[in-house]
């Protein structure tokens, strides 16, 4: 059984910066790639960013290109996304995902299996 756990969401001011963390555990995390989604209400879920196994390579939507980074530990399981220079418009719920091959894919059908989610909201 594959489990992807959020965390480091919150309430924050534009302007300011989090780290959200997607812990991994039941399968071979480093064979992978991952990647990070985000739904806002009334939205489709939509691509952030994506690593791929070995984070050699990464992916970035246009919309948090030079403000978002993604990265991975795999001797801890986890990746992570650095958020700086934060908006109104990147609050939603941040979801972490695994996929089914090791590329740093930014299409959500090639993601399998995916975390709970964790809120981030953006005061302007």
């Amino acid at each position: 059984q594959v489990q992807l756990v959020e965390s480091g969401g919150g309430l924050v001011q534009a302007g300011d910066s989090l780290r959200l963390s997607c812990a991994t555990s039941g399968r071979q995390f480093s064979a992978n790639g991952m990647g990070w989604f985000r739904q806002a209400p009334g939205k489709e879920r939509e691509f952030v960013a994506s690593i791929s196994y070995n984070g050699g390579s990464s992916n970035y939507a246009d919309s948090v290109k030079g403000r978002f980074t993604i990265s991975r530990d795999n001797d801890k399981n986890t990746i992570y996304l650095q958020m700086n220079s934060l908006k109104p418009e990147d609050t939603a719920v941040y979801y972490c995902a695994s996929s089914t091959n090791s590329e740093a894919s930014m299409v959500r059908a090639r993601y399998r299996y995916w975390g709970q989610g964790t809120q981030v909201t953006v005061s302007s």
